[in-house]
C-alpha cells in the first residue's frame, strides 16, 4: 500500500509540473491574430492551430491525471475512515462533571466561583 502512495504522490508532482509548462507554452486567443497584424509575422495565421490543439489535447490528459492521482491520495489516506473513529455527540460529550460537595463545609461558602450553575 505504501508502494502504492509513492507512486500516486509522484505521478501527481510530474503531472503538475506538466500541467503549468503547458499551459505558460500555449496563447490566449487573440494571440494569433495580434501577431497577424503586427510587425514580424511570418506564415500563415491559421498555422498554430495543429500544435494548439495538441497542446490543449496533451493539457486536458495531464490535468486529468493530476485530478486522478489527488482523488487516488485522498481515498488512500484514510481521511474519510477517522470520521467513523470519533465519539457521538462531539468534543464536550468527554469532559467530565466534577462531583458536588454537599455537607457543613460546602455551605459556608458563597464566593462567586462556588456558585457556577449546572
Amino acid at each position: 500500500m505504501h508502494f502504492l502512495l509513492s507512486i500516486a504522490l509522484v505521478l501527481q508532482i510530474i503531472s503538475a509540473v506538466v500541467v503549468i509548462v503547458l499551459v505558460l507554452m500555449q496563447h490566449g486567443k487573440g494571440a494569433d491574430l495580434g501577431a497577424a497584424f503586427g510587425s514580424g509575422a511570418s506564415g500563415s495565421v491559421f498555422g498554430a492551430t495543429g500544435s494548439a490543439n495538441f497542446l490543449s489535447r496533451s493539457t486536458a490528459i495531464a490535468a486529468t491525471v493530476f485530478f486522478c492521482s489527488t482523488i487516488a491520495l485522498t481515498l488512500a489516506s484514510g481521511a474519510f475512515n477517522k470520521r467513523a473513529a470519533q465519539p457521538e455527540g462531539g468534543v464536550l460529550s468527554t469532559v467530565e462533571q466534577p462531583a458536588e460537595t454537599s455537607g457543613a463545609a460546602g455551605a459556608g461558602t458563597t464566593s462567586p466561583v462556588n456558585q457556577i450553575p449546572n
